[in-house]
């Protein structure tokens, strides 16, 4: 292995989007191009083929006779599979230049599965024979995606020249850490011309006649060598098949709506594709490009929004994040007894722990969130036996809420920063100044936020019932005496009787945060408000200053600190507002609701590829004809992906109680854009059932069509 003399890491430093960029994803890889499907200039920030948190082709650019091609269409297939269609114009071989036509069709078709294939079909539609060539550059990098988002390190390591060997080129780099990385490109043809950046290949071509090639681009070693690319179409029709069985193997839904059916469709290929195999085992990741990993959070929410859809996402996320449960102190990572892990990183940088992520375990609430996950896995699979192999991690959880988890022994959850590469905000709104006062300045920790002091109410009451389940009544008393405590104390500390909601948070002096926040909303969901407070804040989650039109904001527009383009100080975030309905569903309020509903899917609508991205800009929908995107959002992005699902199953009102082998139905309310709505082969235990929901004038009326399965009681109840 020879070391590359001049052959340097091209890495951007900043992460400006590029504008209808090609996102395609499968386990541990994802690929980010431009529309003409290429990664270009060398470096672009956004841009690329990763693995592993790693980038292995940072430049990736088809060149042809004939210049610059132009762009026909961009499609995405699949999570997994792309097409581009291009075409050169007949100028450079003789054409008129005044009235060129397009002469050369050029169709790039690439597909995701171990690693990246691509297919290149050119056709000449010239009438005479045609001599021609096409380029391919090529480039690695082995960037830390930490890196490609702008982080500055001190060093790299060790780059090698590409090595050209068995049909292949190969790409190395040995990092800080020690570790070789490998990226190796195998062609189909026999290999062409290759000068250490690009492959080139000289091409004659008969009139009307079509010439192909392929290449795989995987990275090494990644338990031997990936099979022989003969059969393009053979492994694109494997890869159906894997997420077709994957769709067939949870709930259909169906409706009269192609545009909600097409979003749908959508979200379920987008969560299959955002399940990653990581130390033999499967979890959902979080989302692309900066967060394809494994999230404690963002996994846990992601399952408690498809349980109606799949209960496996649920299980998987619960035995991964049990097994990685926080064993012992570590304040670089932050690790706790009983904590469970916020992110993941298998990059060189974690390696090197140049960051934490190892994994890291700054957040205040995946710990109650993975034990109301557990109870709410239980009502839909009615699983005793699962739930009894995880009571020693949830006794855990317990513990470390009342002990860690608690600073300063007043019943609250807070956090504060340990770590000194970590994060300084650690709810759900993590950003640097995701929590803050009215006027826009920061408070002082520690920070006792409000949804996370519902979220282990909810937890202990959750945890109670799965007690006395269990024939442990006394634990199930204690548990609901400290959960009722805390709701007394949550209305207490938190509620603002003149602006008829909760306040954002306490801080450090137990101060109150007065910043009206979605936040507060998620206690809606957790069940602490009072009727009455529910009704209240219902009319400020819906009102102007919250709801834009396409979603409740994050922050009132009333305040300093909105911000309608910020991360998390006025921007529109699905899951934030798929909870938000759940709760107020929880208090019959689900039809004032509707409108926010439409205005999502009306979001999703408008997007190019008919799905919901992580957020967009809390713009008001009176200022735009279609949502105002953020610039560096998600897209797959897995709690996005599970919105509509957990929306839907708000306003239908489904309720399981799995161990009773019964499902409630209590007050469904199609909104008005959608006549019906069958869900069909839904799990609720052992037993599947179908439903049919049809709006006739004001009402929504149900539908019993079958139970397989199990018997399976289903009550409906209709006001």
């Amino acid at each position: 292995m020879e070391e590359a003399i001049g052959y340097t890491s091209i890495v951007c430093h900043h992460h400006d989007p590029v504008e209808h960029s090609m996102v395609l994803k499968h386990n541990r890889y994802f690929f980010i191009g431009d529309p003409h499907g290429n990664i270009r200039p060398p470096g672009q920030c956004s841009l690329g083929l990763f693995f592993d948190d790693t980038r292995i082709l940072s430049h990736y650019e088809l060149k042809a006779r004939g210049g610059n091609p132009s762009l026909l269409s961009t499609q995405i297939l699949r999570s997994y599979a792309g097409q581009v269609d291009l075409a050169i114009k007949d100028a450079e071989f003789g054409g008129n230049s005044w009235d060129p036509k397009n002469c050369v069709h050029i169709q790039r078709e690439i597909l995701l599965n171990d690693g990246m294939m691509e297919r290149v079909t050119l056709t000449n539609y010239l009438p005479e024979p045609l001599d021609y060539w096409l380029e391919l550059d090529l480039g690695c990098d082995f960037a830390d995606i930490f890196e490609v988002r702008g982080w500055n390190r001190e060093g790299r390591g060790q780059y090698f020249a590409p090595i050209i060997e068995d049909g292949k080129i190969r790409f190395s780099y040995r990092g800080v850490d020690g570790c070789l990385l490998e990226a190796a490109v195998r062609f189909r043809e026999p290999f062409p011309e290759f000068d250490g950046t690009k492959v080139r290949w000289n091409i004659h071509m008969a009139p009307n006649s079509r010439f192909e090639t392929a290449w795989l681009v995987y990275a090494e070693p990644v338990g031997g060598e990936p099979d022989e690319i003969f059969h393009f179409d053979e492994k694109r029709r494997a890869m159906d098949r894997i997420y077709e069985d994957w769709a067939a193997s949870g709930t259909r839904w169906a409706t009269n709506l192609d545009a909600l059916r097409d979003t749908l469709n959508r979200a379920v290929d987008d969560l299959r594709a955002l399940y990653v195999e990581a130390e033999g085992e499967s979890v959902i990741s979080a989302g692309i490009p900066w967060f394809s990993t494994i999230f404690g959070r963002d996994s846990i929410i992601t399952s408690l929004q498809t349980l109606p859809l799949n209960p496996s996402i649920a299980l998987d996320t619960l035995r991964y994040l049990a097994r990685h449960q926080g064993s012992k102190l570590d304040s670089f990572t932050e690790e706790e007894p009983g904590k469970i892990l916020h992110e993941l990183r298998r990059g060189e940088m974690a390696r090197s722990r140049e960051i934490p992520h190892l994994p890291y375990y700054g957040t205040i609430d995946a710990t109650p969130l993975w034990l109301v996950l557990l109870h709410e896995t239980w009502s839909w699979t009615g699983d005793e036996q699962f739930v009894r192999e995880l009571l020693p991690n949830a006794e855990r959880a317990l513990e470390w809420i009342d002990n860690h988890g608690d600073l300063d022994g007043d019943g609250f959850l807070e956090y504060r920063s340990g770590a000194e590469r970590g994060l300084a905000n650690q709810g759900w709104k993590d950003s640097g100044d995701g929590v803050s006062l009215p006027d826009a300045t920061m408070p002082e920790s520690p920070i006792a936020l409000v949804e996370v002091q519902g979220y282990v109410y909810d937890a202990k009451v959750r945890m109670a019932a799965l007690y006395d389940m269990l024939g442990n009544p006394t634990r199930a008393g204690d548990l609901r005496g400290q959960a009722e405590r805390l709701r007394e104390a949550i209305v207490e500390h938190f509620w603002m009787e003149d602006e008829g909601t909760f306040a954002l948070a306490l801080d450090g002096k137990k101060n109150v945060i007065r910043t009206v926040t979605s936040n507060a909303g998620h206690l809606l969901w957790s069940g602490v408000p009072t009727d009455e407070q529910a009704r209240r804040m219902a009319e400020v989650l819906l009102g102007p200053e919250m709801n834009a039109g396409w979603g409740i904001r994050t922050l009132s527009s009333a305040h300093r600190a909105f911000n309608p383009m910020s991360y998390h100080n006025g921007s529109i975030w699905p899951h934030d507002n798929a909870i938000i309905i759940m709760g107020l569903a929880r208090y019959r309020l689900a039809e004032a609701a509707l409108p926010v509903i439409r205005g999502l899917h009306d979001a999703a609508v408008h997007d190019e590829f008919q799905r919901l991205p992580e957020l967009f800009c809390g713009t008001a929908r009176s200022h735009a004809k279609h949502p105002v995107l953020y610039p560096v959002s998600c897209s797959p992005q897995a709690w996005a992906s599970g919105s509509f699902f957990m929306l839907l199953q708000a306003v239908l009102g489904i309720h399981p109680q799995a161990h009773r082998q019964s499902l409630k139905v209590c007050d469904p309310v199609l909104p008005e854009f959608l006549d019906e709505l069958t869900l069909t082969n839904m799990q609720v235990g052992k037993s599947r059932v179908s439903l049919r929901f049809t709006r006739y004038q004001e009402r929504t009326l149900v539908n019993l069509l079958s139970v397989t399965g199990e018997p399976l009681q289903v009550l409906i109840e209709l006001r």
